[in-house]
């Protein structure tokens, strides 16, 4: 049959059999090859092949492995289209190049046949133009040329036809065809009868697909430029290689693998800590150097191999030596000395004994940490100290797990990294003053280091590997042993180190504290002298401390004094008396008044321990009209505050025996006050003195002018002992105390006491309060 000459759309049948198509679509002019495999269609293609071969196009909704049901399953709008060839490859399948005709729109579907047949309605376009549309025309093509460039499937040849279109309607149906969208966009340009919307409609889509192609370029041009950059790194580091090769040299990153390999060879580690350096080696050659992880294992292997694991400084075991070191350094101190001695002799004979854990109590300025110094010169060992005052990390003493930025070890490790050997002496200053927070409690953390039973396998959490401190002689320090926990206190030897008496003061200060001194401020012993007088005076009526160190201040004073008026020739040399002290130094901070406080009746003078040392303590007593009321002032505490109820309690049960009389309380109020009001006052130990100054007010007698006490009492009588004897004793002699009354039961805590004191001091020793009165107020007890 002939192909019709006239193919618009008034000329086309109405009545048109209808191919379903799957997912695609058609366009008037355009042409799109299908392929038949439906026996229904094929038999639709032959009956059109044999007429006119004109066929109407719909869409199904849906896929093409679903079989289509009802006609409601087609689109309502399609295109009739132009069989331009059929080629049969067998019966069951046809292939077709179809050209598209017109749009339609369908009335009504027409069964009864083999094939589906529709009445339709053809939608003529009406060409118009103007400049919004010839705008939305160009705006298209220039979209549509980028899409071109950015899509290798659509060949360049297209950009000149889009560009020779000039129908609006047929540009935008060319585009849209083309377009790589969703077969629903496409459905919905077709159903677009209005040109003008019609290129709204594409101009959406183009930018669209133009949004979705630019950004895959730029995504694949920055994989392949990241790509490119590393296959060029690659390439440059193996010609640099194979260069380096040529020329006998080595590659840097091999030469610090090898050097730490050398490293660790040479280091002579245990065998656990080999296996985790030569792990972490193996880490490190596989890493590149700009790598965050290459500096932390770098950084760890220096730890691991700059720590002294086998390396020891060998003890002076001259025990004659070691003795004259210690001396020289330090006056006094004898059970320190002779510990530090009897540690020598025993690695003399046994040479793989543990070291000691020894801890120095005492005040501030008695030489705790000089001596751990000293300690160190006398054994020939490394000195190693840390303060440990407000730690609160646990961290600072086991360090940092690696997994942190900045990581290190913990300061036990890096202290015996810095000694350059495992056997220094290590002292731990101010242990009593140990914090601990949210972040851990470091004094839990040195059990293990102060433990001679577990230090031995010391893990850090930042080497993760065992480290033996059994050999580290650990010294600490602490001025109060009260907050230093149980358990810690346990793992440690304790040495006091208590104050110095007014004689020892004066021989270390002319030993040691003038000449170092004189050196400080540029002197020399001819220009400046001190006499005994002198140093006695300063001793007493400028500084009142157990140790030394305000004592030095105060010689340091003189000796800048001095250097003035050297420096400005008023004098050549000075020789320092007690008036020469009063002229650089002021009036006296310090008076006895001993005498004067305890001419009244109701003063008693009593002992008292503080962290800095012992101090007297006045107990005044005085009575004024009332009815039974007791006043406690003075800052005193809870139990302080029992001990005045506790003697006042004892004094009215026994006043028949006392003396006292009975009525006397019934109409008086008793106030009992403690000087130095804005100091707290607190512990058991001035109950004997509160029961004396009691007596002694109601009795109206005085106790001795240079008589001190101290003790606990009970209601049936019984002094009890107390703590820091040793302490207190050294305060009444530095006071110029004679007599002093103290418990029985503490007649043991004298041992270390220096023989000068109990010498110049006459000691009672009392089970009884009774016993305490005799010989305090030389009264009679009744019935005794």
């Amino acid at each position: 049959m002939e192909q019709p000459q006239d193919l618009s759309p008034e000329h086309i049948p109405t009545l048109l059999p209808i191919l379903p198509l799957f997912d695609t679509t058609l366009f008037p002019k355009m042409v799109l090859p299908l392929i038949i495999m439906a026996r229904d269609s094929i038999q639709l293609i032959d009956e059109a092949m044999s007429k006119d071969r004109i066929i109407g196009l719909l869409v199904s909704k849906t896929s093409y492995d679903k079989e289509m049901e009802t006609p409601g399953d087609l689109y309502r709008v399609g295109s009739s289209a132009l069989i331009l060839k059929m080629a049969k490859a067998d019966e069951n399948k046809a292939q077709l190049l179809v050209q598209g005709l017109s749009r339609f729109q369908v009335k009504e579907f027409i069964k009864g046949q083999a094939y589906l047949k529709a009445q339709v309605t053809h939608i003529r376009e009406i060409d118009q133009k103007n400049k919004r549309i010839e705008a939305l025309m160009a705006n298209i093509v220039g979209q549509f040329t980028k899409i071109i460039a950015l899509s290798p499937g659509l060949p360049q040849e297209m950009e000149a036809m889009a560009n020779s279109i000039q129908e609006p309607g047929i540009l935008a149906d060319m585009i849209a065809s083309t377009l790589n969208i969703k077969i629903e966009d496409k459905q919905q340009v077709l159903e677009t009868a209005d040109v003008k919307k019609r290129l709204n409609e594409v101009t959406r889509l183009v930018n669209h697909q133009l949004e979705i192609l630019e950004l895959g370029n730029k995504i694949q041009t920055q994989v392949k430029g990241d790509m490119d950059k590393r296959q060029r790194e690659y390439y440059l580091r193996e010609q640099l290689k194979a260069i380096k090769e040529e020329l006998g040299e080595k590659d840097e990153d091999s030469v610090e693998v090898d050097e730490y390999r050398a490293k660790i060879d040479e280091s002579n580690m245990p065998e656990e800590a080999s296996k985790e350096a030569e792990r972490e080696l193996k880490r490190l050659s596989r890493m590149h150097p700009s790598s965050s992880e290459y500096t932390v294992a770098s950084t760890y292997l220096d730890w691991l191999t700059a720590i002294p694991w086998n390396q020891s400084t060998s003890d002076n075991l001259d025990t004659k030596k070691a003795r004259k070191v210690l001396d020289r350094d330090h006056y006094g101190l004898g059970k320190a000395k002779k510990r530090i001695i009897e540690y020598l002799a025993v690695r003399k004979l046994k040479p793989d004994s543990k070291g000691p854990i020894l801890c120095f109590a005492g005040p501030p300025g008695t030489g705790k940490t000089s001596l751990g110094r000293s300690i160190a010169n006398a054994l020939g060992r490394k000195f190693i100290r840390i303060s440990l005052g407000g730690v609160r990390d646990e961290a600072e003493i086991r360090g940092h797990r690696r997994t942190y930025v900045g990581a290190l070890p913990g300061r036990i490790i890096q202290g015996i990294r810095r000694a350059g050997s495992n056997n220094p002496v290590f002292m731990l200053d101010e242990i009593d003053k140990v914090g601990s927070d949210f972040r851990g409690d470091p004094s839990a953390a040195l059990l293990e280091v102060l433990d001679p039973e577990q230090n031995f396998s010391f893990s850090d959490h930042y080497l993760d590997v065992a480290f033996d401190l059994s050999k580290v002689m650990f010294i600490t320090t602490a001025n109060m042993l009260d907050t230093v926990p149980p358990a810690l206190r346990d793992r440690m030897e304790v040495l006091e180190l208590l104050g110095y008496t007014e004689d020892e003061k004066v021989k270390i200060a002319t030993r040691y504290l003038i000449p170092r001194q004189r050196n400080a401020h540029g002197l020399k012993a001819s220009q400046i002298r001190f006499n005994k007088t002198a140093l006695n005076h300063i001793i007493s009526g400028y500084t009142r401390e157990a140790g030394l160190r305000n004592m030095e201040r105060e010689i340091a004073a003189i000796c800048r004094g001095v250097a003035t008026k050297i420096a400005e020739k008023e004098v050549k040399k000075v020789r320092i008396n007690i008036k020469s002290v009063r002229q650089y130094l002021g009036p006296l901070r310090f008076t006895r008044q001993i005498s004067e406080r305890t001419l009244t009746p109701g003063v008693v003078m009593g002992l008292a321990w503080t962290p800095t040392g012992g101090a007297l303590l006045f107990i005044e007593a005085t009575a004024m009209k009332g009815k039974k009321g007791l006043t406690l002032t003075g800052q005193l505490g809870d139990v302080m505050k029992e001990s005045a109820t506790a003697a006042l309690s004892f004094i009215r049960a026994n006043a028949d025996t006392l003396g006292i009389d009975e009525n006397f309380f019934d109409t008086h109020d008793i106030h009992i006050h403690v000087p130095a009001g804005a100091t707290p006052k607190d512990g058991p130990s001035a109950g004997v003195t509160m029961m004396t100054a009691l007596v002694s007010l109601l009795t109206a007698k005085t106790v001795a002018q240079d008589l001190a006490m101290t003790g606990e009492i009970t209601l049936r009588g019984h002094v009890l002992p107390v703590g820091g004897v040793k302490e207190k004793m050294l305060a009444a002699h530095r006071a110029g105390i004679k007599t002093v009354i103290i418990p029985k039961w503490n007649e043991k805590d004298l041992e270390d006491i220096p023989e000068k004191v109990k010498s110049e001091i006459n000691f009672h020793f009392v089970d009884y309060m009774t016993d305490v009165l005799k010989i305090a107020l030389k009264i009679h007890i009744k019935g005794k």
